[in-house]
C-alpha cells in the first residue's frame, strides 16, 4: 500500500475546498436567480398612486348627492386555474363580486375555446367589493387554487386573481332624487385610468372646480415582505382632490316638493310639472324640481327627454304671467298709476280692419289694477301703446328676458323677444304685452317675479351656496350674470299691491293662506305647434309667499301640456300646486304664518264658475267660451307629507305614470277662431 506525501493531502484538500466554494456558489446563485426571476409571484411598483378624486355635491342638510369612488377591474389568467378547480373559483368569485356564475364562466371562452391568457372578469368593481376580492385572491392563493405557468420568456410566474385600480366612478345614492338638477356625468380616459366629466346639470356647471386637481402618491424602497420602507429616502406627494358643491337646497323639503308634484301630474295627466322656490332678497334656491327625474347611474331610453332641464333650456310663450312685466315698465315710466282707467271695449276691440283683441270677461272699462286681476288682453295691450316700442323693449330687457339669467346650470338659453322694428307697432306690441310672440324660460320669469317682492331688484337664482376644498375653506363663486334693477323700488311695490289683488279676488284665489301674504299672477297660453295654436297648454303661476318674520320667498310653476278636462287652466292646475308649496313652506317652518289670523279664508269667486281671464282667446272669440260654468272634474287628493321622516320619504318610490282612461264627455261646438297670420310669421 503507498503512503500519500504531504503534498499530494495538501493538493485533495484544497480541491476539496475548490469543490465546496463552487457548490457553495452554485448554491446562492441558484437561490438569487430563484428568488429574482424563476418562480416568483409578481410584485407591485415601489411607487404607491394616491390619485385625486373628484368633489361630492351635498344638500344645505349635509346630505351627500353625487360622490365618487374608485374603481376596479379585476384579471385572472386563464391557465393558472385547473380545470378540477375552476368551478370552486367560478363559485366563489361570483358570491363575492355578486356577478352570475353563467356571466362569469362565459368570460373564460372565446369562439368556443378555452383562454388561457390573461381574462378581464369585470371592468367596473366598486372598492368595497375591490377589498373583499383582494381578500379571497389572498385566500385562494394561499389554498393552492392557482398552479404555476410559464410566461412569454419561459419563466415559471404564479399568476392568481389580480385587483387593479383602473378609475373612478361616480354614484347617486339617492337614485332620481333632484335630477336633473344634478346632471349626469360620461367617462372620460386618460390613458388605463379614466374619470367621470359632467355632461349636465351641476356637475357640468362646476366642472372646472369640481374635477380633480392633482395626483398623489408615495415613492420609497421595498423590504424582504414587499412592504414600502417609509424612511427618509421614500417620497411622498398629497393629492389634491376637486372642491365640494355645497347647495341652499335641503334636501327634506326638494323629496316632499318633488313627492307632492309627482301626485299632482297625475292628478291633473300633466306631460310635466317644474317648480321652484327661492329667497327673494338673496336668490338662494330652497328648491327646484320637476317630474321628470331619472337615475344619473343609470340611465334608460325613456329618460332622454328629462336629461335637458327645462328650468332653464326650454324656452315657450308663457302668456298672462307677462302682463305684470307689461304694467310695471309702464308704472316705470309713469305713464299710468295702478287707478287709471282704460276703456275696455266690452271684451271686443279692433285694431285696424283685420286685427281682433278679445276678453273673455266683458267689462266696459277696467283700472289699471283690474287689468291684472281681471287678465285683460285689451287692457293690458292699451297699456303697452302707453309706452314707446323702444321704452317696452328695454323695460322687457331690464327684466332680463330675451338673455341668459346666470343660473347656475350646465345650459342657459336666452329666449327671445321682438325686435324694435316689429315693436314700433301697435299690433305686435299689443300681444307682446300679454306674453305671445316672445320665447322666455322658467329661469327668467322665475328671476323677474322676485323682483316684486324685493323693491324691484331681480335677483339672479343660486343653487350653489358655496365650495368647500379638503382643508375646510368655503370659496363662492359670483354668477356671471348678476341682479339685475329691472324698476324702481316705487313700481315694484305697486305691482306688489296689485299681485296681492290677483289672489285676494282675481284668478289666483285658490293660492290664499291665512295668516301669510300671497301674490302673483297666472297664466294660461296655448301651445304653438307647425305655426298653428293647438289644444295643448302652458299652465303657469308665478309669484310670492311673505310673512311678517321677514321670510320672503319667490314661486313659480310651470305645467305643461295637463289634458284632463278643465285642469290646463292655471287656476286649476299651477295655482293648486303654488298652494302646495306653501303648506310645505309652511310645514317645515320656512313661513310662519300670522297667529291672529285665524280665520279661514274663502275664495271671492265660487269654484264651480271660476274660470280666468286668460289668453286662450287669441282671435275674435274664445274656442272655449262655452265651458265657462262646467264644474270642474274631482281633483285626487294630494298626499299630506308632513309627517313623514326623511327616511320615509326617500323610500317613498315614483309610480310609474299610466295614462288614464278619458271618459266620454259631450264638447261644446266650438266657435271659429281667426288666427294673426303675421304674429305666427314673427314666432317662426
Amino acid at each position: 500500500m503507498q503512503t500519500k506525501t504531504p503534498n499530494q493531502r495538501e493538493k485533495k484538500v484544497k480541491l476539496l475546498f475548490i469543490f465546496l466554494v463552487i457548490a457553495v456558489i452554485l448554491f446562492l446563485f441558484s437561490i438569487f436567480k430563484t428568488i429574482t426571476s424563476d418562480r416568483r409571484i409578481p410584485s407591485y411598483s415601489s411607487t404607491i398612486h394616491d390619485r385625486s378624486f373628484r368633489g361630492s355635491i351635498i344638500s344645505a342638510d349635509n346630505y351627500t348627492l353625487s360622490r365618487s369612488e374608485k374603481t376596479y377591474k379585476a384579471i385572472i389568467c386563464g391557465a393558472s386555474i385547473p380545470q378540477n378547480k375552476k368551478e370552486v373559483f367560478v363559485k366563489l368569485f361570483s358570491i363575492y363580486s355578486g356577478i352570475t356564475e353563467e356571466e362569469i364562466l362565459k368570460k373564460f371562452k372565446k369562439n368556443g375555446k378555452e383562454i388561457k391568457g390573461n381574462i378581464t372578469l369585470s371592468n367596473n368593481i366598486s372598492s368595497k367589493s375591490a377589498m373583499q376580492l383582494k381578500s379571497l385572491a389572498y385566500k385562494l392563493r394561499r389554498l393552492g387554487i392557482f398552479q404555476w405557468v410559464k410566461n412569454r420568456k419561459g419563466i415559471d410566474v404564479l399568476f392568481g386573481l389580480d385587483i387593479i385600480e383602473n378609475g373612478e366612478s361616480r354614484r347617486f345614492p339617492l337614485k332620481d332624487i333632484l335630477s336633473p338638477i344634478l346632471g349626469y356625468v360620461g367617462d372620460k380616459c386618460d390613458g388605463k385610468y379614466s374619470r367621470p366629466e359632467g355632461m349636465k346639470g351641476l356637475e357640468r356647471h362646476y366642472e372646472k372646480h369640481i374635477t380633480s386637481k392633482k395626483n398623489g402618491y408615495f415613492k420609497g424602497k421595498r423590504d424582504v415582505a414587499g412592504n414600502v420602507i417609509h424612511d427618509k429616502n421614500s417620497m411622498k406627494i398629497q393629492r389634491i382632490d376637486g372642491m365640494d358643491l355645497h347647495l341652499n337646497i335641503s334636501l327634506d323639503f326638494q323629496r316632499r316638493v318633488e313627492l307632492m308634484i309627482d301626485q299632482m301630474k297625475e292628478s291633473i295627466d300633466a306631460q310635466e310639472i317644474i317648480v321652484g322656490v327661492m329667497e327673494s332678497q338673496t336668490g338662494k334656491v330652497l328648491s327646484l324640481a320637476s317630474t321628470e327625474r331619472y337615475d344619473p347611474e343609470n340611465i334608460k331610453q325613456k329618460d332622454i327627454a328629462a336629461l335637458n332641464p327645462k328650468f332653464s333650456e326650454y324656452p315657450h310663450e308663457a302668456g298672462s304671467v307677462i302682463k305684470p312685466l307689461t304694467m310695471a315698465i309702464a308704472l316705470e315710466h309713469k305713464v299710468i298709476t295702478p287707478n287709471t282707467w282704460f276703456n275696455t271695449h266690452n271684451g271686443r276691440f279692433k285694431i285696424g280692419q283685420k286685427r281682433t283683441i278679445t276678453d273673455d270677461h266683458k267689462y266696459a272699462s277696467l283700472t289699471a289694477t283690474d287689468i291684472i286681476v281681471h287678465s285683460s288682453n285689451i287692457g293690458s295691450s292699451q297699456v303697452s301703446w302707453r309706452l314707446t316700442g323702444k321704452e317696452f323693449r328695454d323695460g322687457l330687457l331690464k327684466f332680463g328676458l330675451a338673455q341668459k339669467t346666470g343660473i347656475d346650470l350646465s345650459r342657459d338659453l336666452p329666449g327671445s323677444i321682438k325686435s324694435l322694428r316689429k315693436l314700433r307697432h301697435k299690433m305686435h306690441r299689443a300681444n307682446s304685452s300679454y306674453g305671445y310672440g316672445m320665447l322666455v324660460t322658467f329661469a327668467q320669469l322665475f328671476k323677474a317675479y322676485s323682483a316684486f317682492n324685493n323693491d324691484g331688484i331681480a335677483v339672479t337664482p343660486r343653487i350653489v351656496n358655496y365650495l368647500q376644498d379638503a382643508k375646510g375653506r368655503h370659496y363662492t363663486l359670483e354668477p356671471k350674470i348678476g341682479d339685475m334693477q329691472a324698476v324702481s323700488k316705487e313700481a315694484a311695490n305697486e305691482m306688489h299691491d296689485i299681485l296681492l289683488e290677483v289672489v285676494k279676488r282675481g284668478t289666483g284665489t285658490k293660492a290664499q293662506y291665512a295668516g301669510l301674504e300671497i301674490g302673483g299672477k297666472t297664466g294660461t297660453a296655448h301651445i304653438a305647434k307647425h305655426g298653428r295654436y293647438i289644444h295643448e297648454y302652458h299652465s303657469s303661476f308665478y309669484g310670492f309667499a311673505n310673512d311678517k318674520k321677514g321670510n320672503k320667498y319667490t314661486i313659480g310653476v310651470l305645467v305643461i301640456k295637463a289634458k284632463k278636462y278643465r285642469k290646463y287652466f292655471a287656476s286649476q292646475s299651477a295655482v293648486p300646486t303654488f298652494k302646495h308649496i306653501v303648506h310645505t313652506l309652511v310645514d317645515l317652518n320656512y313661513l310662519i304664518p300670522d297667529s291672529n289670523l285665524t280665520e279661514k279664508i274663502q275664495p271671492i269667486i265660487p269654484i264651480e264658475v271660476e274660470r280666468e281671464n286668460e289668453d286662450i282667446s287669441l282671435g275674435e272669440n274664445s274656442i272655449y267660451e262655452n265651458v265657462v260654468n262646467e264644474k270642474a272634474v274631482d281633483e285626487k287628493p294630494i298626499e299630506h307629507l308632513k309627517n313623514h321622516s326623511i327616511q320615509e320619504l326617500f323610500n317613498i318610490k315614483k309610480k310609474p305614470y299610466v295614462k288614464p282612461t278619458p271618459k266620454p264627455k259631450i264638447a261644446p261646438k266650438p266657435k271659429t277662431q281667426h288666427y294673426d297670420e303675421e304674429h305666427y310669421d314673427d314666432m317662426f
